[in-house]
């Protein structure tokens, strides 16, 4: 039997892909390069136009209410809180961070309240 001989061209890519692409490849001539805007020239631009108030943007961020509704943050270390204790009434993440809760003093327990605007004031 003899071996039978194909011929098969090759195909190569035009350019491989572990080599540096030269910029005169990448930006023939005629093309610039892309240019970005800088925050200071996006304001001038959204300055110049007329928005409504209502609509936000770079210069008035305030926005409507989100219809998410917020995360329970722990007081203590900061993580996603699923459990909050009814007696002090401050979120936590863990165990560990409730036996920390339950240590407390009442003075310490009213101050993380008060960081997170749900301290209850007694007169």
């Amino acid at each position: 039997m003899e071996a039978e001989v194909i011929k098969a061209e090759l195909v190569l890519p035009t350019h491989m892909s572990f080599k540096r692409i030269q910029m005169y490849e990448k930006y023939p001539k005629g093309q610039s390069k892309v240019r970005w805007k800088q925050l200071k020239q996006i304001l001038q631009a959204e300055i110049c136009q007329n928005y409504s108030p209502d609509e936000p943007n770079y210069v008035n961020i305030d926005s409507p209410p989100s219809m998410q509704p917020c995360k329970r943050i722990c007081d203590i270390t900061g993580f996603e809180a699923p459990y909050h204790d009814p007696r002090t009434n401050l979120r936590y993440a863990n165990t560990d961070v409730f036996k920390l809760v339950r240590s407390l003093p009442n003075e310490y327990v009213q101050r993380y309240l008060a960081l997170r605007k749900a301290a209850v004031v007694l007169r």
